[in-house]
């Protein structure tokens, strides 16, 4: 049974994994027995973070590569540097993202787009460059994070809730057009997880109230929780998984 869920051997890229779930998916990925590559914006910082998880695993089991997910040219890069250093790419995890909180009546158009791009249209990019690679040889797995914004609606975050709303549909997008060729894409809807970036909300009593009320398992998220489903979707053991999106949010999307 072990052997369904085995990543040994296949070459994974994280986008967005510098911190955060981004970093937490890929040790995941590399736990399960993947070849993992960072990516992120600042070089910087992410060779501190490759050197970080480099010390936990076996020499060339942890690579980096820096590059803009939100330009075409940069994503088509960035997947050649993996193809032709590190291997064959399997597994793509989409999870670079960012959020801006105004309201939409004050919302900047430059800052919409800035969300848009980020959030959705990377995705679009870096998956259809690794299924270039992907398809003629048959195989591969696409992980898109989404987010409980998937399906629910805040104020004052338009352009997120738009931009994870999207990448559901894309999700299905892709599996429409790819998924004869045996790629199997999802996406993982997260609720509010725990992490160093929500910690001001965490930190906020009322509206940590608010959401201990709001999710049946009274209480938030930990990266953890996201490894196991990621593990699945990338594994052997979801091969007929196709076009889903899978809500890890503690029951909060399905009580009113």
């Amino acid at each position: 049974m072990n052997s369904l869920f085995d990543l040994t051997g296949r070459i994974a890229l994280v986008t967005g994994s510098s911190r955060g779930i981004g970093n937490a998916l890929a040790r995941a990925l590399a736990d399960a027995g993947a070849t993992v590559v960072l990516n992120g914006l600042s070089p910087e910082r992410l060779k501190a973070a490759e050197a970080a998880m480099a010390a936990d695993y076996a020499p060339g089991r942890v690579h980096s590569c820096a590059f803009d997910v939100t330009d075409d040219a940069a994503a088509a890069s960035g997947i050649a540097w993996v193809e032709e250093n590190v291997g064959p790419l399997e597994i793509l995890v989409n999870n670079a993202g960012i959020q801006h909180r105004v309201p939409m009546l004050e919302l900047d158009v430059k800052d919409w787009e800035r969300v848009i791009s980020t959030d959705l249209t990377s995705a679009f990019l870096v998956g259809r460059e690794a299924a270039r690679h992907m398809i003629p040889r048959g195989r591969g797995k696409v992980i898109n994070i989404c987010s409980v914004q998937t399906d629910l609606a805040r104020p004052t975050i338009a352009p997120y809730i738009a931009a994870k709303g999207g990448l559901r549909n894309l999700t299905r997008a892709m599996t429409a057009e790819w998924a004869a060729s045996g790629l199997q894409i999802n996406g993982i809807a997260p609720g509010y997880i725990h992490t160093e970036m929500t910690q001001n909300l965490v930190d906020d009593a009322e509206f940590n109230s608010w959401i201990l009320g709001r999710t049946p398992a009274n209480r938030w998220g930990t990266v953890q929780d996201l490894a196991g489903p990621a593990v699945w979707l990338a594994s052997s053991g979801s091969d007929f998984v196709n076009g889903q999106t899978i809500f890890i949010d503690g029951g909060m999307t399905v009580v009113v």
